[in-house]
């Protein structure tokens, strides 16, 4: 709701199990790469290629076609347009990878079914000849599944363990429902020096948060300039969150434009990898869309049921959170209303709906449709704003603290927009604040900030029987 590759040089190819590599070589003059399996189990594993133009030409569009031994297949690609006959698999671009510049890249991403390695592999119709060797893995930064440290006794994560839903609440390892109160990043691009260990170590000691939202921009100089970098950043700051026993919000800041199957693409490249990454943490929880507009339920249903397979694939235990219609209103700021969600709720478990509000802007209306849909439907606020919808004004105290002690009597958890000392009324810190590298106490604060951190410190509910 607020504001605003000619002739392809290399091919990488992930293979089977994760003690081999698939080395395809092109043609003499042409370089040769390898990479590993992104993921693998025991029927299947998540591959990756990725096409390089090393020349100073940009290339106009790409082709690579692979094959497959019998009971082997392809059941989903991202990132490209996928065409089957038989077990021979083409992959051509999406709508927006098919011009490589020089000296770039492009990869694509696909879920084998089966464990045969590829057997044959074509780009741009020139014959690839493939040998297997074995080969140590090497782990990306992006994809590392190493074992992470265990939570912090007495934090957020130690108490409460992998989150689930049951019924319409958040519930712990226990199964007994809990809230988490927390803040959420800016856009991750704009303010890094708001998100350091100073940074976190007050959100966590300071403010008592339960939880960090890390807000990543799909556009608006965010992943779709950099998908590797920001993914890499956004796996940064899970650790970070971990280290200091808060949950992590993956947050896929889609809003304009908001056609969630614009980005479809990018969302399963993306979710792919932080969720094979991040896939042994407990205190991850992915929400795969941000502010949905324009478009209706059954166009966010159906871009959550191709993404979130993709998730579960890796990751089969944490909870996956979907945008609703409206800019995430339950589709009230379009005239809609959360019925049309309870009537035909996406097809997947383990699920909650996001609900977003501006307090200044957004009031009773808002509040009722919230107390209606929370008897039948698992909300989750990934975020929310104390002022106007478009994230400045004057901060609306006895709105905010009618939403808050809302949320506070249903049980449902939310994340604050913003911990950052951006130029407008809803940031939590003063301008200047992220420069200084100072986060603790009340005189970095804005007025929003003060509110928000006096309704976060107060003591936590966490059941453990």
């Amino acid at each position: 709701m607020k504001r605003r590759t000619t002739t392809i040089l290399a091919t990488v190819l992930a293979a089977v199990a994760v003690s081999t590599a698939v080395l395809f070589s092109l043609p003499a003059n042409a370089e040769t790469a390898a990479f590993r399996v992104a993921n693998s189990w025991s029927t299947g594993y998540q591959a990756e290629i990725t096409v390089s133009n090393p020349s100073s030409s940009a290339i106009s569009t790409w082709k690579v076609v692979l094959t497959l031994p019998a009971g082997t297949s392809v059941t989903q690609a991202w990132s490209s347009t996928l065409t089957s006959s038989g077990n021979t698999y083409t992959f051509t671009p999406a709508a927006w990878n098919g011009t490589i510049a020089a000296n770039s890249s492009t990869n694509f991403g696909f879920i084998v079914t089966g464990t045969g390695q590829p057997t044959g592999c074509l780009v741009n119709g020139q014959t690839c000849t493939g040998t297997t060797t074995p080969t140590s893995p090497s782990v990306s930064p992006s994809t590392s599944t190493s074992p992470p440290p265990p939570p912090v006794n007495g934090t957020p994560v130690g108490i409460n363990g992998q989150l689930k839903v049951c019924g319409t609440k958040l519930c712990n390892q226990y199964g007994k429902p809990i809230q988490l109160r927390g803040m959420s990043t800016h856009g991750i691009q704009w303010f890094p020096n708001c998100y350091t260990d100073a940074a976190l170590d007050a959100l966590a000691t300071d403010w008592n948060s339960d939880l960090f939202r890390v807000s990543m921009y799909v556009q608006e100089q965010g992943y779709e300039t950099d998908p590797a970098g920001f993914t890499t950043r956004v796996n940064n700051l899970v650790d970070e969150a971990e280290q200091r026993g808060m949950y992590a919000l993956i947050d896929f800041h889609i809003l304009t434009p908001g056609d969630p199957m614009y980005n479809l693409d990018r969302a399963k490249t993306f979710f792919a990898q932080v969720s094979a990454r991040n896939a042994a943490r407990k205190n991850v929880i992915y929400e795969i869309a941000n502010e949905p507009n324009g478009v209706s339920w059954s166009t966010i249903k159906n871009y959550a049921e191709q993404v979130i397979p993709v998730i579960r694939a890796n990751d089969p235990d944490a909870v996956v959170v979907v945008g609703t219609r409206g800019w995430s209103s339950l589709g009230v700021s379009e005239g809609g209303s959360s019925s049309e969600i309870i009537a035909n709720p996406v097809n997947a478990s383990n699920v909650m709906y996001t609900f977003h509000f501006y307090a200044a802007s957004h009031k009773d209306n808002y509040r009722a449709e919230v107390e209606r849909a929370a008897a039948s439907l698992p909300l989750f606020v990934t975020e929310f704003g104390t002022v106007t919808y478009t994230g400045d004004g004057a901060v609306d105290t006895a709105s905010s603290n009618a939403w808050l002690d809302l949320l506070d009597r249903l049980q449902i958890s939310y994340a604050n927009w913003t911990f950052s000392d951006a130029g407008e009324g809803s940031a939590a810190l003063k301008p200047g604040t992220c420069a200084g590298g100072s986060f603790a106490g009340t005189g970095v604060l804005t007025e929003s900030g003060l509110l928000m951190r006096s309704r976060i410190r107060t003591a936590d509910n966490f059941p453990t029987s």
